[in-house]
């Protein structure tokens, strides 16, 4: 029996997609204009954006009271590094918001969250990778007391060793998430295309824009340090920014005109 001429054609099609999505080469101050961008998406929709920062934010101290309550201090930091690594997760919904109004729509809480879910197949592998490196950071994060002094009351020159590989080890870690998320489930949200695709994509519109790249890492850092120093009642705005702004930095610098975007 001979296929079909339509399942024929979309076996080709698919055979013809490159294996990543090529990138544009970016200035070093391009990512200002994203947070420009994002905070012109996040005027346009506050009561949809702020909304979803709520929801972190409310996350953000159940978390806490987690740890308070079951664990010390040294759990309460595993729990927010946790939750940086896990947190590009929760932006899914700010890209909808921000692609609404690129469209000339009006967005809705519902209707981001119920777009947000339609790619659940390849979130959920992205999270599954994401959870794999936090376990392997928090084992490593264990490692890493060996080199604790043993004195009952250690000078920051006998914690200098512990702090700098500590620091070190956390570093990689952290810049490994930031090459594979950057614009990653930006793409996701946008085109039908699977996690390995906009993961490598990602990585490579990274480490070939590495100057615009560590600005853009800066600033991301910044707006996260902002909202936990207001006892993260400033994330729920700092994050939906930096979910916005993701949004505009993944237009500008991914194109993905070879895979088709997702049905309304």
């Amino acid at each position: 029996m001979t296929e079909s001429p339509v399942r024929e054609d979309r076996e080709n099609s698919a055979d013809a997609l490159p294996f990543a999505a090529p990138c544009k080469n970016l200035q070093t101050n391009t990512p200002i204009r994203w947070v420009k961008l994002g905070w012109q998406d996040l005027r346009r929709a506050p009561l949809q954006s702020l909304t979803f920062g709520a929801i972190l934010v409310a996350t953000s101290y159940l978390l806490t009271f987690l740890a308070l309550t079951l664990g010390n201090v040294i759990v309460l930091l595993a729990l927010i590094s946790g939750f940086i690594f896990l947190g590009p997760m929760l932006a899914m919904a700010f890209y909808d918001i921000s692609l609404q109004l690129q469209k000339g729509r009006t967005p809705t809480v519902a209707g981001s969250l119920r777009r947000s879910l339609h790619n659940i197949g390849n979130q959920m592998i992205f999270a599954v990778i994401l959870m794999i490196i936090f376990l392997v950071w928090a084992r490593a994060a264990s490692m890493i007391h060996v080199f604790f002094p043993e004195l009952a009351n250690p000078g920051l020159a006998e914690l200098a060793t512990f702090l700098g590989v500590g620091t070190l080890v956390g570093s990689l870690f952290a810049a490994f998430v930031f090459c594979i998320s950057a614009f990653s489930l930006p793409m996701i949200t946008d085109r039908q295309t699977d996690t390995v695709t906009a993961v490598v994509t990602s990585f490579n519109a990274v480490l070939r824009n590495k100057s615009a790249m560590v600005v853009w890492a800066l600033l991301i850092v910044a707006a996260v340090a902002v909202g936990i120093a207001t006892g993260f009642i400033g994330l729920g705005i700092t994050l939906p920014l930096i979910g916005h702004a993701t949004w505009h930095a993944y237009q500008e610098t991914i194109d993905s005109s070879a895979w088709p975007p997702h049905p309304e």
